[in-house]
Formats: C-alpha cells, sequence, structure tokens
C-alpha cells in the first residue's frame, strides 16, 4: 500500500483545505496509507541554523523521504502560496549533506499532487506557482488533473463548505489518478 504524506496549507484549525483533505483520506481508505505533515515546530528556514538540521527539519524531511507520495492541500493567498508553505519547501529543498551542496534534496524525484480550496479563482495562481516551484526543484509533480474549488458563498459568509457532486467526482479523479501516478 502506497504511503501519502498530506500537507494542508492552512493554519486554521476550521480550514476548507483542512476539510477536503479529509474527505480525500476517506476516499483513500483502503487504498492508502496517508498521514499529515505536523509542521507547527519548524523554524523560519535560516543558514544560521541550517546545519546540523533542527531536529524538526530532520524529523520532516524524514517523513517526506518516507512518503511515495506527497499531496498539498492549499489555500492561495494574493495569488500565491502561503508563506509558512514556502519555508517547508525551502527546508526540504536543501541539501541534506552539508559537505555536498549538490547533493540532491528530499524533494528530488518526490512525487507530488496539489489541491486547493479559495475564491473564484480555485487557487489557479496557487496550483501554478507551486508547481513551477516544485518542478524546479526536481519534484515529480503531476500537473494534469489537480483540483482547484471555487468555495460556495457559505462557506465566507458562514463558514460551512459546500462541495457539489462534481468537485467531489474531481477529488476522486484526482486520488486515483495520483495513485497510479505514483506507479510510474
Amino acid at each position: 500500500m502506497k504511503k501519502i504524506l498530506f500537507i494542508i496549507g492552512s493554519l486554521r484549525k476550521a480550514s476548507f483545505n483542512r476539510e477536503v483533505s479529509e474527505l480525500v483520506k476517506n476516499m483513500l481508505k483502503g487504498k492508502a496509507e496517508v498521514t499529515e505533515l505536523d509542521y507547527s515546530s519548524v523554524p523560519l528556514i535560516n543558514q544560521d541554523i541550517e546545519y546540523p538540521a533542527p531536529q524538526a527539519v530532520a524529523e520532516m524531511r524524514r517523513v517526506v523521504a518516507d512518503a511515495d507520495g506527497v499531496w498539498i492541500f492549499s489555500p492561495e493567498y494574493n495569488y500565491s502560496y502561503p508563506g509558512h508553505v514556502k519555508n517547508i519547501i525551502d527546508w526540504l529543498s536543501r541539501p541534506v549533506d552539508p559537505a555536498c551542496r549538490t547533493a540532491p534534496t528530499v524533494l528530488a524525484g518526490k512525487k507530488f499532487t496539489i489541491t486547493g480550496a479559495g475564491g473564484k479563482g480555485a487557487t489557479a495562481a496557487c496550483r501554478k506557482q507551486l508547481t513551477t516551484l516544485l518542478t524546479a526543484l526536481k519534484a515529480d509533480v503531476m500537473v494534469e488533473g489537480q483540483t482547484g474549488i471555487a468555495l460556495n458563498l457559505e462557506a465566507w459568509t458562514e463558514g460551512r463548505m459546500i462541495l457539489t457532486e462534481t468537485q467531489k467526482s474531481q477529488l476522486a479523479q484526482q486520488a486515483g489518478r495520483f495513485l497510479n501516478y505514483m506507479e510510474a
């Protein structure tokens, strides 16, 4: 059974992206082992503390390396991804061996897919920029079949996300595609 690591790009406890990730987790039940990255103790990237890596960073790298694939669920902040998501990727992009700056990172060749729930643009700019960044860092990003969700009015006015059957179907298709993508 494949191991998929979820990265939830929202810090809000009642985040819509967390809610979407829970739905996807249920879709993957019995098909993949799903865990969620805890990055609450990961410091801001800082070359003064880069080597040896802080324990939280070393643990994050271990968890990412152990996963067969990584699924990012992220809101869009000002036509991009949140700063804490960038911080995660920045730490993961650094060579693990300080003596060899050209050594592979835990991102190199790692399978990724991206989903985002947000405003009218359905997180298109965020997903595009994350795809560009991860690809530049030699991650293997599943470009086709990413899901962007334009949240319903009740999400913004009442804090209640209502997914359409089409959106649920897109997520189920993405889950199936990602399982196949990790086999390639």
